[in-house]
């Protein structure tokens, strides 16, 4: 029992310390390791079997709409990271250097990608000649390099895990309507996988990509009442096809730049289900993306036919969805908070008096109901269950960010929600750079996206400046 209190206690309370609850959570779980890198993490087995589930089902979604997967080289010579401005300016500051090939110096230093834009326009440029040949929609899984100065697993880290789309299209139109088929496409996966809600929109001039056009983004809620950028979809416009010179002959046989878009998700998702999902006993795993969904947890197993008995209910769960029998020579309530921790959804509980009587008793790792079952229904109980905690996890979630979202029509509102409500800012906005930051300055909080799907007239004037408005923004301290 000792053991098994011990393991509950190694994680902080999240109302006590929300940022060492995370770390706790992050490393207890069995998520990382810490490497000898500082700013670098190794994904151990659980969190990157999270990462593949979370790969899988976007990698089916995104082939739906067409999409091709390349891989493109890690490294990208100093001279095309310079074609263009913007682009550069925005992410040199986090840019990595490799300066020798061995023990010579290289002639061109040589970046190793914080993004590869540079890299498919330079491909872009040799492949594409002629209207036949467009569109192009590639995408890469791959790893990028940003060195940041303060880091945190998964949420921001120097090496990380992600996608990224680059497409080349023939008109604007086409770029535009895939650049927000893409958000849309992430949206729905965070709500209808992750079990998080999302607020889609576009991101202010001061916050889009550098080099794009129109940056859109969905953002989510945090337990904490801090947002979380958790998705990004990009208009390039010409604004790389120019400067890389990527051009077509069209139906007239005039030759047009092309119009691209560039789309993104990263391991900084896993992130977000701990923070959106997670409790003081550990993960809460929306079904759909947890590596085991159900594990089947034998008491008494030494005693005859316990474990076999366990291990046949195993097989016939393994049979429709992912499920585990944990036959370790642990005691039961060891294995009941190690489940937990790991955030299985649900547990099944099976001992001698339950097998006489012909049961089980499931155990929802969300709201913590236990729920007797008689074994030869078993199968399609849990597969219920999940299908309820899935429901069950987003509402929650969704109920949380609705009841954190205020609204300001003033300076003084804006002041008082910022220092004391956590959540989102609803406030009216001019369209002003000087605002932005003067309420970045004052407040630590930034424009976190102008909502497609809630533009309600709250104010004629800015919450800032007073000044006429011109757009309702979401705004909130950040991740």
């Amino acid at each position: 029992m000792a053991q098994e209190k011990k393991l509950v206690e190694a994680i902080t309370s999240m109302s006590e310390d929300f940022a060492q609850w995370y770390t706790d959570v992050v490393v207890k779980a069995d998520l990382i390791a810490y490497s000898s890198v500082k700013g670098c993490m190794i994904i151990k087995p659980d969190g990157y079997a999270i990462w593949e589930n979370i790969q899988h089902e976007l990698d089916r979604r995104f082939k739906a709409t067409g999409v091709q997967n390349v891989y493109m080289p890690m490294f990208i010579p100093e001279s095309l990271l310079q074609v263009e401005k913007d682009h550069v300016e925005g992410f040199a500051p986090e840019v990595a250097w490799v300066t020798h090939g061995g023990l010579n110096p290289l002639q061109e230093r040589l970046c190793v990608r914080p993004t590869s834009e540079t890299l498919f326009c330079d491909f872009y440029k040799d492949i594409i000649h002629s209207h036949r040949d467009l569109p192009k929609v590639y995408n890469q899984w791959c790893s990028v390099v940003r060195w940041e100065k303060e880091t945190r697993p998964f949420l921001r880290s120097r090496e990380f895990l992600w996608q990224e789309g680059h497409t080349a299209h023939a008109t604007a139109e086409e770029a535009e309507e895939r650049t927000v088929q893409m958000l849309n496409l992430y949206a729905d996966f965070c709500e209808e996988v992750l079990a998080m809600p999302v607020v889609r929109g576009q991101k202010t001039d001061k916050e889009k990509f550098a080099g794009a056009e129109a940056t859109y983004t969905i953002e989510a809620l945090m337990h904490d009442g801090k947002a979380l950028q958790s998705g990004t979809s990009h208009n390039f416009g010409q604004n790389f096809s120019k400067p890389f010179g990527i051009q077509y002959t069209d139906k007239n046989n005039q030759l047009q730049y092309v119009y691209q878009t560039s789309w993104g998700m990263t391991t900084r998702l896993i992130g977000a289900i701990i923070m959106v999902h997670g409790d003081d006993s550990g993960l809460v795993l929306p079904p759909r993306i947890a590596p085991t969904q159900v594990v089947v947890i034998p008491i008494q197993q030494k005693k005859e036919g316990v474990l076999e008995k366990a291990g046949e209910v195993c097989e016939r769960l393994g049979k429709t969805m992912r499920a585990k029998l944990d036959d370790s020579d642990k005691s039961p309530g060891w294995k009941f908070s190690e489940a937990e921790m790991r955030g299985i959804p649900v547990r099944v509980e099976l001992g001698p008096k339950d097998i006489e009587a012909g049961k089980c008793v499931l155990v929802r790792r969300d709201t913590r109901e236990k729920i007797e079952c008689p074994l030869d229904q078993v199968e399609a109980k849990v597969a219920e269950l999940l299908e309820t905690i899935q429901k069950d996890m987003f509402e929650r979630a969704k109920a949380h960010r609705d009841s954190h979202i205020w609204d300001a029509h003033n300076y003084a509102e804006f002041t008082e929600i910022a220092n004391n409500k956590p959540g989102f800012i609803r406030a009216m906005w001019c369209g002003d750079v000087e605002c932005e930051n003067k309420i970045k300055e004052d407040l630590a909080v930034t424009s976190r996206c102008m909502p497609f799907n809630d533009q309600e007239h709250i104010s004629d004037v800015c919450a800032c400046c007073g000044k006429p408005a011109k757009k309702l923004v979401y705004w909130g301290k950040a991740y």
